[in-house]
């Protein structure tokens, strides 16, 4: 049986920390930034842990 591909799309959109955690970005960063609000942009900023519900989802997509 031949080895399992990693989910292109999983292995753009996560990240795996040192101590196996999983971070991602937050949505709605991408375009249409002039509407929204500067406190509203710094609050989707920066990378965030996965809940542990998905964690399992995207471990198997991502073969770990």
């Amino acid at each position: 049986m031949p080895k399992m591909k990693t989910h292109s799309g999983a292995k753009k959109r996560f990240k795996i920390t040192g101590s196996g955690k999983i971070t991602r970005r937050k949505a709605n960063l991408n375009h249409i930034l002039e509407k929204k609000s500067p406190a509203r942009k710094r609050r989707l900023s920066g990378d965030f842990e996965l809940a542990p519900g998905d964690a399992a989802r995207v471990r198997r997509q991502l073969g770990i």
